[in-house]
């Protein structure tokens, strides 16, 4: 005789609630809503209820059925990185406060944005009712072809299209924060590791901001191009710097400035004596007590705006575009330091 395999347990539904509690289907619905009128142990008892038979009601169904969801949909770049990392748990701590639920996708590596486009289509398929954008690997232009569905807003990267939100940090001020300082050390034959726009945009806008206030400041800038990996260009760095070339080197992101750091200490270059190093993020988890000279962007600031912006949108239906900015202090530290 065969056994009968077993089977996977049924998903607990509300009518399975309303039976346990001996209550009408709609008064259940009604007590988790806290709609309605009934007792306070009416509601407590529902609800001891959902917990014991593990009730987890389906929020995106029922709003899909009122024809509407309040859902945001949130793509975010490799989560992994520290910056990203910060700025997805701010961006939810900021929707939480304000009752918005965010569902998240978050993808690694991705030249040329066609895994985060895949993404972004799957949010949409959700019937999310808005888009966040914490990514600088997706450009205007693909992005624009859902601007017809749904609110999109960029958390972090700046935006040029006329129908893209955007909460952003401002790059361009941080590229000259960090150039004004290494100016104002007396290097006047500076790097500048530039960053390749397809592999991060919000780098390429702090990198050029970085050479060209130097430029205009007078000073002698070697561009080294770059692109995603954090090792390329460290070797052309470093060989400049040997030749005595270059008395600094400005990167466009603390992992490139690890990178040139540990290359120099693996050729027997001195940081700060023979070469200046900067980098831009603050992020990294104990670069206080490495002495990164960097710039803290303001993930606090942009997340709290980009849920302001994304709820306002949604509550209203405005079509203003909102460009806001918000730009971090320079952290000064041990790896740059005056010429001597």
């Amino acid at each position: 005789m065969s056994e009968t395999p077993d089977r996977a347990p049924l998903r607990v539904t509300i009518s399975d609630v309303a039976a346990a509690a001996g209550v009408s289907r709609a008064t259940a619905t009604r007590a988790l809503k806290g709609e309605g009128r009934f007792s306070e142990s009416t509601r407590e008892r529902i609800l001891e209820i959902c917990a014991r038979l593990g009730y987890v009601p389906n929020t995106m169904a029922a709003e899909l059925a009122a024809g509407r969801t309040g859902t945001v949909g949130l793509m975010l770049r490799d989560a992994s990185n520290p910056a990203y990392g910060l700025l997805f748990s701010r961006l939810q701590d900021e929707a939480h406060a304000r009752g918005l639920d965010l569902v998240t996708v978050t993808i690694g590596a991705d030249t040329g944005g066609t895994k985060q486009v895949t993404a972004l289509q799957r949010l949409l398929g959700m019937r999310v009712a808005g888009l966040i954008v914490a990514t600088g690997g997706v450009t205007n232009e693909q992005l624009m072809p859902f601007a017809d569905q749904v609110p999109i807003l960029r958390a972090g990267r700046d935006e040029t299209g006329d129908r893209i939100h955007a909460v952003a940090y401002d790059e361009h001020a941080h590229g000259e924060l960090l150039a004004q300082h290494i100016h104002a050390l007396g290097h006047r034959r500076v790097a500048v590791l530039a960053t390749d726009p397809v592999a991060s945009f919000p780098e390429h806008v702090r990198a050029t901001a970085m050479r060209e206030w130097l430029e205009a400041a007078g000073a002698n800038v070697v561009a080294v191009p770059v692109g995603a990996a954090p090792e390329d260009g460290v070797a052309d760095v470093l060989a400049l710097a040997s030749a005595g070339r270059i008395t600094a080197v400005l990167c466009s992101s603390d992992y490139r400035q690890l990178a040139v750091l540990r290359a120099a200490r693996a050729a027997g270059l001195d940081v700060p004596g023979d070469l200046s190093v900067t980098g831009c993020d603050g992020i990294l988890p104990g670069a206080d007590l490495l002495g990164l000279t960097t710039v803290r962007i303001p993930v606090e600031q942009v997340a709290r705006g980009a849920i302001e912006a994304i709820q306002h949108l949604l509550d209203t239906g405005e079509d203003t575009v909102v460009r806001r900015s918000h730009a971090g202090p320079l952290v000064p530290g041990a790896t740059a330091a005056p010429l001597s």
